[in-house]
């Protein structure tokens, strides 16, 4: 690859990763405070466990930190889980569970190569391990 056919795809990625991420965001918002059908938790609970943690990579990934976008993915993992645990579980809410894994699916896809390809442009690696 060209570095103008990796600028251009990073830039896509970002554009992927930041959409994904902040429509996961807003819809995690949307779910909590209208569209919550059970009752189990309270709405309080529920934003500290599902919208908190999407706040801590904001400023990173606005700034397009490629750290941050790898680190994200650590964070979307909780999103996988619950959504497949809702799809699973509750038959009241597999559409919106539905919706969270596509989102976090997004997400998790543009942070991955945002990451790895500005990486290169940046001509960041991980060390490999010295031969003896």
């Amino acid at each position: 690859m060209t570095k103008s056919t990796i600028k251009l795809t990073t830039q896509t990625y970002k554009k992927i990763a930041l959409t994904g991420y902040l429509s996961l965001l807003s819809f995690m918002v949307l779910w909590i405070f209208v569209l919550n059908s059970s009752q189990g938790l309270s709405i309080w609970l529920n934003s500290i466990m599902f919208i908190l943690p999407l706040l801590f990579p904001l400023k990173g990934m606005l700034n397009g930190n490629p750290f941050t976008y790898a680190w994200a993915n650590f964070i979307l993992i909780l999103y996988f889980l619950h959504s497949t645990t809702t799809l699973w579980v509750n038959a009241d809410d597999r559409m919106w569970a539905f919706i969270e894994l596509i989102l976090a699916f997004v997400t998790f896809y543009g942070c991955t190569c945002y990451a790895k390809y500005r990486g290169q442009e940046l001509g960041l690696s991980i060390r490999k391990r010295k031969e003896k």
